[in-house]
């Protein structure tokens, strides 16, 4: 052996057994241990009892491999980031750095909690616990030898089967049968020896979850399909007892205290209703007797004479519990079931049968959600002489729902709070002072809750328990109930998102052009600093004394005196104006925007907390973040998409690109030349630069966040849905298109106006004057930002050189100026180009009275211009305009065009338009005349037809379209109102034959939603009337999508519900014309759905949609537009519904399919109700499709006999499916919904005939046969099938024999099953075939 020494290298000294001194043989040296044992715990959560895991080469060959490793088994948001000591002190980067048997602690970011190590690691598995949670939630932190009540044993729960207290069972949690809850679940089934599917708790709510299981009281009730059944489920004596801790300290004697713990006590309960009008109640009355050894279970108290709790009765009961010891409180309430569940409790007299002690308790209180604090659970404490042995405390409870999206919940929230004397018990969390209860954006089941905090208002002490967790099933560790601990520290819980926030937005006003803090709860006004040195918060958008430029620090001078204030950033997003000097001391407004006097007493009317308006954050080249939560922001996904649940770090930077004032592009600083759009009903990030992805900044005021609008499909707004990703929705007040911008780099305000990426859809606007002053050196500059090589090229040539696209904007104003924003559209026989934005840097010196202004344009391939649509949008103190004329003349030829105007624009003047067309004049004469085209728009006499919101149209004709203007001016005096026709007038050049007309309706929510029944479009100068059918609801969903406008074609095509629909077909499209009778209640509000079947495959199910979207009314046709691409010749069609909705009953009358391309059209009659009532409640029928030259299928009626089994539980009340399949399709899947020959189907030893009608299948070769499961009885023997069948040229009989269960707990557990033909007989002109 080599005797070279190495450090690397360990050597082992053998002891002696005997004397334990040192062996004088040779010492031996092994080899170095390199894998090494190392345990990992959560940063700041105490209750994850830590990971070990074994580091070696081998498994981990890189510090990476480990991080991703552990993101999988610690629950983190953002996964395993950063491992560090456990004090937080040193970050471990490499493997070589983590020492063996040593623990550390895991985190998603730099930041990390210490946690107590001794304690994470004594926490007992939930599956070794024995007691309540409220007696281990509070066990002291000592050896786990030592501990009183640390189990010795895996925990015992009790299953009830349910509705049957006497039927139960004791189940020790068992890792072996707590694997999963389905396994679980399997486990009980054998127990019980029944179907066990759900589980409730002991009062009668679902238990979802192993989590909840292991949480319960220790007790729960097993169901199969069936809901709950209330009982009287004790569990008393069914347990070990499990002392209340603080309560008593009593020890009691080894001989007798197997036989104490195992008695029990029988109570007398008196309960008394109160003689107030309709204080009786029809829920189920439950009680819960707390003492110091333990708590009952809920004791739910029936009566033996007609209907208890009446108004002014008194109801007795025997109740019989475990040993509770001395009762200190009960627990009173009901299930708020029935039709008339609040109750008013006078008193509750309880006596102790066994040792004869006696309690009153006056009550004299509502239990009821309508009444009072809507509590339908109360607390009374047992009297002592009078008085309460301890006080009723009302805990305020504050629970602050996570900043990440789609963080909130629609679910119901409860809670448990668990204290030295008992606990709470599960409450409801209903009632709280937010309008809305934990949301934060789209919300759903799943919620992420970041901490609860508790106050007792005896002690004014707050208890913080930190989570920072999802209860969600789809999400983290899938629980939906945590157990939280209150934090030695409380101070920082509460404190933590307040912190994280300012952090968040140190920054955002440290080199910022300009701040405006705006007052939107009180006076709707800014801040303004005048030179005076008084202040108010009534200032404009525009006023130039609310803009405040510097530092977040800043001063005014007051009474002679310079008052530093400092910003101070609030978590809901708002801002207080403090002193600096006096730290407390914040700026308060009053009602009328003046500064509050210091006397003032109270609130009312008083606000200190103001919306940050920020300028100069969208310049020209500035990179942002585009915040969705305190962590997350809008980012761009490499498969193109965008999500709003991506991490705030450089993948989700955004550099902007400014079009024109308030207009600008983002473009991905990760994946360059990647744009954010919104096309064809999507909203991703592949973009390419063009119109598609130019945005309309909307700052959204009341809560400091802008919202981004297309410019190509005005009215859609960049979304998010409740799984983050990225969709165009319409603009509605929730924060699902809210955004809050972070700038990262600052920009530059763009040159001349002109946009960094031109495209083929976008006009550059500049100041042409100033544009020839610039120096060479400035101009050069100025084309590098633009990304077209022709255009470098033209300002390194010659500044003369110039485009056959530039024209020179020359626009006169009359009288009255306006400061709104001015946007100008031209019109080519070849193209359209706008909206061109006629903007400046200085917009406040734009048309002013008497004053011509010049902008430079270019106009991209748009052919010979025949007209201009020049307009505002109505905003700014002086919308109104005057305008004289417009000129345009081509900077290359000089060719000029005058548009003469003489015209006002304004609401309030004329005819209150605020936009004009103007054609192009030759020899004195408008090429094409101006029109005023008379506009009636019908509403519908449906209930809540009307809306008050703004509704817009745009006509479209053989020479472009009208523009979309706003329908301002009726005839009425309040428009669109229910059953009303408005007329209204838009003056246009001439559009020739009118095609369609485009609808938009901008309905904040659905209580300003729209139907329109019709517009007709007459031109006084021709007798011609236009008629275009909408008869539906605006906006409307389709395929998942909202839309706020639709196209309405003439009447003969009527509705397209499809907006923006190609006008030329695909290849493979169709229409398809669904006719509804015109008998009573023939519509549906069933979802309607159709199967087309072609000679080389079937399309479908191709859902329609449903009488929801205002769908499938009587004496209505809807069209749809289908695609039947690649499934050959059609021969036959399917149409059914779900039979879902209040009336799902449909009178079908007619179906036509009409090929796009070819024109070829069918005509299938149906004429016939489809409806569960009617014709033997078939829900589907099926048509052939008749050809010229090829005779059509026939239809066939099915005629089929159901043999159910003699077997012992052979039948059956589930629903039961099946489906015909042949040598030419199939049936699809019919419900056998009624029987010929018997009222109550599918017994044992029973054959049940039924009939079914469909296009001849051919030879059937197999069946599929299946039920859902529904009914007390769900399993069935199924022994064999009979299909019988005739056909005008032959007739079959088919056996598919069967002979097994369809069962989930019989057999291989499936309750849908293939049969095979296993013996037929035809006759006819193709012979006999038996087998």
């Amino acid at each position: 052996m080599s005797e070279t020494p190495s450090t690397s290298f360990s050597t082992i000294h053998p002891t002696s057994f005997e004397g334990q001194f040192p062996s004088s043989r040779h010492l031996s040296v092994t080899h170095p241990v390199v894998a090494k044992r190392i345990s990992f715990y959560k940063s700041g959560d105490p209750q994850f009892g830590g990971v070990r895991v074994v580091v070696n080469p081998r498994s981990f060959k890189t510090f990476d491999a480990l991080l991703d490793n552990l993101s999988r088994k610690v629950p983190l948001p953002f996964g395993v980031r950063n491992i560090s000591t456990p004090r937080g002190r040193h970050s471990i980067t490499r493997l070589e750095d983590l020492e063996d048997g040593k623990s550390y602690l895991c985190s998603h970011g730099r930041k990390v909690q210490p946690v107590d190590l001794d304690k994470a690691r004594q926490r007992p598995r939930p599956w070794l616990s024995s007691r309540a949670v409220s007696a281990h939630a509070h066990a002291p932190s000592f050896p786990a030898a030592a501990a009183p009540g640390v189990p010795r044993g895996p925990r015992r729960v009790v299953v009830f089967k349910n509705g049957e207290q006497e039927s139960r069972r004791a189940v020790l949690l068992r890792k072996r049968v707590t694997q999963s809850f389905e396994a679980f679940l399997q486990h009980l089934t054998l127990v019980m020896r029944c179907p066990v599917v759900k589980l409730y708790t002991t009062d009668g709510r679902r238990v979802s979850s192993l989590q909840a299981v292991i949480l319960s009281s220790g007790a729960v009730v097993a169901a199969g399909r069936e809901p709950f059944k209330p009982g009287n489920y004790d569990i008393q004596k069914y347990l070990l007892p499990a002392r209340l801790p603080g309560i008593s300290h009593r020890v009691h004697r080894k001989g007798n205290a197997r036989s104490e713990s195992r008695k029990s006590s029988k109570w007398k309960v008196s309960i008394i209703t109160s003689d107030l009008p309709n204080a009786g109640t029809s829920s189920q009355i439950y009680i819960i007797l707390y003492g110091q050894h333990r708590s009952s279970a809920p004791v739910y108290l029936y009566g033996t004479d007609g209907a208890p709790f009446q108004d002014g009765h008194e109801n007795i009961f025997t109740i019989t519990v475990g040993d509770i010891g001395t009762l200190f409180k009960i627990r009173i309430g009901h299930t708020n079931c029935g039709c008339s569940p609040s109750w008013h409790c006078k008193e509750i007299r309880l006596q102790n049968m066994n040792s004869g002690t006696q309690f009153y308790i006056p009550v004299q209180r509502w239990l009821a959600r309508d009444q009072e604090d809507g509590e339908i659970c109360r607390e009374f404490p047992i009297l002592n002489k009078g008085h309460p042995v301890l006080p009723v405390t009302i805990y305020e409870v504050y629970v602050a729902t996570g900043e990440l999206w789609n963080a909130g919940t629609v679910a119901n929230v409860y809670i448990s709070i668990f204290g030295e004397k008992g606990d709470t018990g599960s409450r409801q969390l209903f009632r709280s002072k937010c309008s809305f209860n934990f949301l934060r954006g789209q919300v759903r089941n799943g919620w992420f809750l970041e901490d609860i905090v508790i106050k007792d208002p005896t002690t004014n002490h707050k208890y913080a328990f930190f989570c920072h967790r999802w209860l969600d099933q789809g999400e983290d560790d899938s629980k939906i109930v945590r157990e939280l601990y209150a934090r030695d520290n409380s101070i920082f819980s509460v404190s933590k998102c307040h912190n994280l926030r300012e952090n968040k937005h140190k920054g955002c006003f440290l080199v910022i052009s300009s701040l405006c803090f705006f007052s939107y709860w009180l006076t709707g006004g800014f801040v303004r600093l005048h030179p005076d040195g008084t202040v108010d918060a009534i200032g404009e958008k525009r006023d130039k004394y609310g803009k405040i430029t510097g530092q977040s620090v800043w001063c005014w001078d007051s009474g002679g005196a310079t008052t530093e204030l400092r910003v101070l950033y609030q978590p809901n997003r708002c801002a207080l104006l403090e002193s600096a000097l006096v730290p407390g001391h914040t700026v308060t407004f009053d009602h009328h925007g003046r500064i509050a006097d210091e006397s003032s007493v109270g609130y009312a009317n008083l606000s200190k907390e103001f919306v940050i308006f920020v300028k100069g954050m969208f310049l020209h080249s500035a990179v942002v973040l585009l915040a969705t939560s305190l962590c997350q922001a809008l980012c761009l996904q490499p498969d193109g998409s965008c999500t709003g649940v991506g991490n705030q770090s450089e993948q989700s930077y955004w550099k902007v690109h400014k079009i024109s004032s308030g207009i600008c592009m983002f473009e991905s600083v990760k994946h360059a030349q990647m744009y954010l759009r919104i096309k064809d009903g999507r909203c991703d990030g592949t973009g390419t630069g063009d119109t598609d992805c130019h945005f309309k900044i909307m700052k959204n005021l009341e809560n400091s966040s802008i919202s981004l609008e297309s410019t190509e499909s005005p009215g859609l707004f960049v979304g998010l849905q409740s799984d983050g990703q990225a969709k165009p929705v319409i603009y509605t007040k929730d924060e699902n298109v809210c955004f809050y911008p972070q700038v990262i780099q600052f920009g530059r305000e763009n040159p001349m106006g002109m946009s960094a990426i031109p495209s083929r859809g976008e006009e550059k606007i500049h100041e042409s004057k100033k544009q020839k002053k610039l120096p060479r050196e400035s101009e050069a500059k100025n084309a590098l930002l633009s990304s077209t090589p022709k255009e470098i090229r033209h300002s390194q040539r010659s500044e003369t050189l110039l485009s056959e696209d530039e024209w020179k904007v020359l626009v006169l104003t009359g009288n009255t100026g306006t400061q709104a924003n001015v946007t100008l559209w031209v019109y080519g026989d070849e193209g359209v180009s706008g909206p061109i934005s006629l903007s400046k840097d200085s917009p406040e010196q734009l048309f002013l009275p008497r004053q011509e202004d010049e902008f430079q344009v270019e106009l991209r391939s748009i052919g010979k211009i025949y007209k201009i649509r020049i307009g505002h949008d109505g905003t700014s103190e002086q919308p109104e305009w005057n305008l004289q004329k417009v000129t345009m003349q081509h900077l290359k030829s000089k060719k000029i065009f005058d548009f003469v105007a003489n015209r006002w624009l304004s609401r309030i003047q004329a005819e209150g338009d605020i936009v004009c067309e103007l054609p192009v004049v030759k020899g004195g004469q408008a090429i094409f005349p101006l029109v005023r085209y008379q506009i009636d728009v019908y509403t519908g006499q449906l209930k809540q037809a009307e809306t008050e919101s703004e509704v817009f149209l745009c006509l479209y004709g053989e020479r472009g379209d009208s523009g979309l203007r706003q329908l301002f001016k009726s005839n009425m005096p309040v428009k669109f109102q229910r059953g009303q026709t408005d007329k209204f007038q838009i003056e246009a050049v001439s559009l020739g034959k009118l095609q369609k007309v485009l609808l938009r309706c901008e309905a904040s929510d659905k209580s300003q939603y729209w139907y329109c029944e019709k517009v007709i479009v007459r031109e006084p100068s021709t007798l011609y009337e236009s008629i275009f059918t909408c008869e539906r609801w605006l906006p409307f969903m389709s395929q998942g999508i909202i839309h706020s406008e639709i196209e309405l074609y003439l009447q003969e095509m009527q509705i397209n519900h499809h907006p923006k629909i190609q006008e030329e077909a695909n290849d493979g499209d169709w229409k398809v014309i669904v006719v509804t009778g015109d008998l009573e209640n023939a519509g549906t509000t069933a979802t309607v759905s159709l199967y087309v079947y072609g000679e080389t495959g079937c399309s479908g199910p191709i859902i329609l949609g449903s009488g929801k979207h205002q769908l499938f009314s009587p004496n209505s046709a809807d069209i749809f537009k289908i695609n039947l691409k690649d499934i050959g010749e059609i021969y036959k069609i399917r149409i059914g519904h779900d039979n879902s909705g209040k009336d799902p009953g449909w009178y079908l009358e007619e179906v036509r399919l009409e090929n796009i391309a070819t024109h070829e059209l069918f005509c299938l009659t149906v004429d016939s109700w489809i409806a569960e009532n009617e014709n033997n409640g078939d829900l589907w029928k099926e048509m052939p499709i008749m050809r010229t030259k090829k005779a059509p299928l026939p239809v066939v009626m099915y005629e089929i006999h159901i043999h159910t089994g003699t077997k012992p539980g052979a039948e059956t009340e589930s629903n039961v499916f099946i489906n015909l399949i042949g040598s030419r399709g199939d049936s699809g899947k019919r419900r056998l919904h009624q029987a010929q020959n018997n009222k109550v189907k599918f017994q044992r030893g029973q054959v049940d005939i039924f009939s079914i009608k469909a296009v001849s299948l051919g030879k059937l070769k197999k069946v599929l046969i299946s039920h859902d499961g529904t009914g007390p009885g769900n399993g069935w023997y199924l022994e064999s099938i009979v299909v019988k069948s005739e056909g005008e040229d032959s007739s079959q009989e088919v056996l598919f024999p069967c002979n097994r269960w369809l069962d989930e707990y019989r057999d291989d557990g499936k309750t849908e099953c293939e049969l095979l033909a296993g013996g037929s007989h035809s006759t006819g002109k193709t012979g006999s075939v038996t087998s």
